[in-house]
């Protein structure tokens, strides 16, 4: 059963504006003249491709934005989220884009849909497009609320996920996670965080110079997730590998 959290509502023009804003300034921050276009990846050599899968895995890699409690059968989490990606390897991915500059931090808007189920499971689907590149981001996840929290307890709950990557002619990606995660709900806010594993596979395609690549990154994360009355506004933040990601989402809880 979900645990409702007591709601203090803000003016609402002033919780629109700092939720919109938010998500404005995520959009706005990415450059006209940069992109993750892969079009050249045979210009890589196997150093240079194993870089670039390690970011990758931090970046397309599930992030829950959503604490641990779970939604209850009748629940539902709805929401459009902006996730931006520290790049840590740009000088060696840069040759395997042609006609503009690599992202210094990869931006990918996405949907997310959350429903809850019986026994206190979550299932959660995404799905996002990186601005300027045909790379498009499928995702889904499976969480269970070992223990569901209440007033004066915390949630504990498990999480799988998995992603894929679909668009690019000259590789293939898919990830898996598992990560365990601990929230607990204070007025209008709930703060989480948990740790994690994610193991990814980026494979080349019709490339003849380079070999698949297997790996296995440390997860982090935290964020808060804060009931504004006319919106819920998530803001996470998330090391894989050592690799930082940052977004914020907003939608609807209930």
């Amino acid at each position: 059963m979900s645990i409702l959290r007591p709601s203090v509502r803000l003016p609402a023009a002033a919780a629109r504006s700092a939720a919109l804003g938010s998500l404005l300034a995520g959009i706005a921050a990415t450059s006209s003249a940069a992109s993750f276009d892969v079009n050249t990846l045979q210009n890589l050599n196997q150093g240079q491709f194993v870089d670039l899968a390690h970011d990758m895995g931090a970046a397309f890699s599930y992030k829950p934005y959503e604490p641990a409690d779970p939604l209850g059968i009748t629940g539902f989490d709805i929401g459009v989220a902006v996730t931006g990606t520290h790049m840590a390897n740009t000088g060696a991915i840069q040759p395997a884009i042609t006609g503009s500059s690599v992202y210094g931090t990869m931006p990918a808007p996405s949907v997310r849909l959350s429903k809850g189920l019986p026994d206190n499971v979550d299932l959660g689907v995404m799905y996002s497009q990186v601005p300027s590149s045909q790379v498009r981001l499928y995702g889904g996840a499976l969480k269970w609320a070992v223990l569901p929290g209440g007033v004066d307890m915390p949630a504990v709950a498990l999480r799988g996920a998995v992603t894929r990557i679909d668009g690019m002619s000259q590789l293939g990606m898919e990830t898996v996670s598992a990560d365990i995660s601990i929230s607990k709900g204070f007025l209008f806010a709930t703060p989480y965080c948990g740790v994690g594993e994610v193991w990814s596979r980026v494979a080349p395609s019709s490339v003849t110079n380079l070999t698949q690549v297997n790996f296995t990154q440390p997860k982090v994360f935290a964020g808060v997730d804060m009931n504004l009355g006319i919106a819920d506004v998530v803001v996470e933040g998330d090391s894989t590998g050592g690799i930082y990601s940052y977004g914020v989402k907003v939608g609807y809880r209930f």
